[in-house]
């Protein structure tokens, strides 16, 4: 319930300022319409080309860009409530869109949810509503550059810097949005968050803070002709970006089948790899990985038992925690080595290879899916709180050789917070974890 709130809070207060900045439009009439529909039809093909939800940090760059750059150019143009309204209004018509495709196609929404189980970012709505903030925070501070008519001034290094400070501001207001739900809804530590979220501002963060500032000075110095000509880099690299997250969801699905495999051969309990998956992601993000440390922790964890194909014998009810540490060690080097012809990336293999070693000889990553594929095996299909307390105690009178000691505190942390999640108390294959 309490991720319930924390997206319920961000987009209570993007739909208060939604009604606020409608309103007040309404009344005060629209101020240079054409500057309006043009940044709106940025932020309206922005959000028409999403990246598929969760697949990165920032799923429409160019609306994002589209709906800063028309804040940046100051009050005599688009004051804080007429930025907000366009910004909203944009938004509204591709959620609306998005709705009515999905309808016609069939596809209903706990389909889609069940393609992107592994999805970690924020819902549609969420995103939307944080965007409404973030333009309405650089409106606000755009506020001191005064009525002058930007549409027809010319820019200085003056005004330029201070687009970029403004720019500055607002990423780091964005990056508190992100990390502050995150961190009630339970997914991650909000200062682990923040970091990450801090960190992620390098790479698609910079180009979205980029392209908003030069398009506010291109239109000073060009007018509003400039707007297509600057949304267009924009708009191929939110296309490139599409194409890569097909491909990583394919990746991805791909990776989940083969894990499924121990299971359809009776190696493994049924949805085993999923839940030690699960887990692993979610302890992860406890002990602050970015995210593409998760993702390959992710990809590991689904594969973790796959040596296990290759036994004459299997392992009794697919638990290798019972068994000495040399044949530990013997699956866990096949999987490494089916795991490499996979053509997966070297580190996940390596993960693999290493998930059963003393954890000084691990990754990370490694110890994580070490231990979480322990908690599983120990706790089996007892869902009861003293058979997880009872792993839990073991796992933590292991900590001098067997497990890293801040990968099970880590541990215990999450399970502590999510006692009802759908890896403690579901084992239906298929659960969706919420």
């Amino acid at each position: 319930m309490r991720g319930d709130a924390a997206g319920w809070a961000v987009a209570a207060a993007g739909g208060g300022l939604v009604l606020w900045g409608a309103g007040w439009a309404a009344y005060a009439g629209l101020r240079e319409p054409a500057a309006a529909l043009a940044f709106g039809g940025v932020v309206l093909l922005g959000e028409l080309l999403r990246v598929p939800a969760a697949t990165d940090r920032e799923g429409a760059p160019l609306a994002t860009a589209g709906g800063l750059g028309y804040a940046l150019l100051g009050p005599a143009v688009a004051g804080v409530a007429q930025a907000v309204a366009v910004v909203a209004a944009a938004t509204g018509l591709a959620v609306l869109a998005a709705a009515a495709s999905g309808r016609r196609t069939g596809r209903t929404r706990r389909a889609r949810r069940g393609r992107h189980a592994q999805a970690t970012g924020p819902p549609r709505g969420e995103a939307a509503a944080r965007r409404v903030l973030i333009v309405a925070f650089a409106a606000v501070c755009c506020q001191p550059l005064g009525d002058e008519d930007v549409l027809s001034g010319t820019a200085g290094a003056p005004r330029a810097a201070f687009l970029v400070a403004v720019l500055g501001a607002t990423a780091l207001w964005d990056a508190v949005l992100v990390a502050a739900p995150a961190a009630v809804r339970g997914g991650r530590p909000f200062v682990p968050g923040l970091r990450d979220e801090v960190r992620g501002l390098a790479g698609i963060g910079s180009a979205v803070c980029a392209g908003g500032v030069v398009m506010a000075l291109a239109v000073r110095s060009a007018g509003l002709w400039a707007v297509p000509l600057v949304a267009l880099p924009l708009l191929l690299t939110q296309a490139s970006l599409r194409g890569h997250a097909a491909v990583r969801a394919t990746y991805r699905q791909t990776v989940a089948t083969l894990a499924r495999a121990t299971e359809v051969a009776g190696y493994t309990p049924r949805g085993h790899a999923r839940r030690v998956s699960e887990l692993s992601v979610a302890v992860g993000r406890e002990l602050g990985l970015p995210a593409r440390q998760l993702r390959l922790l992710d990809h590991a964890a689904l594969m973790h038992d796959i040596g296990q194909l290759s036994l004459v014998d299997p392992v009794p009810g697919g638990a290798t925690e019972p068994l000495d540490g040399e044949r530990r060690q013997a699956i866990a080097a096949l999987g490494g080595e089916v795991v490499r012809r996979t053509g997966a990336p070297a580190e996940v293999a390596l993960i693999v290879e290493r998930q059963a070693h003393p954890y000084r000889e691990q990754p990370l990553a490694g110890r994580i899916v070490r231990a979480v594929n322990a908690y599983e095996d120990l706790t089996g299909e007892a869902a009861a709180l003293d058979a997880r307390l009872a792993a839990v105690e073991r796992l933590r009178l292991a900590t001098g050789h067997e497990y890293d000691p801040r990968v099970v505190e880590a541990l215990t942390r999450v399970l502590a917070r999510h006692s009802t999640r759908a890896w403690l108390d579901a084992r239906e294959d298929g659960k969706e974890v919420g």
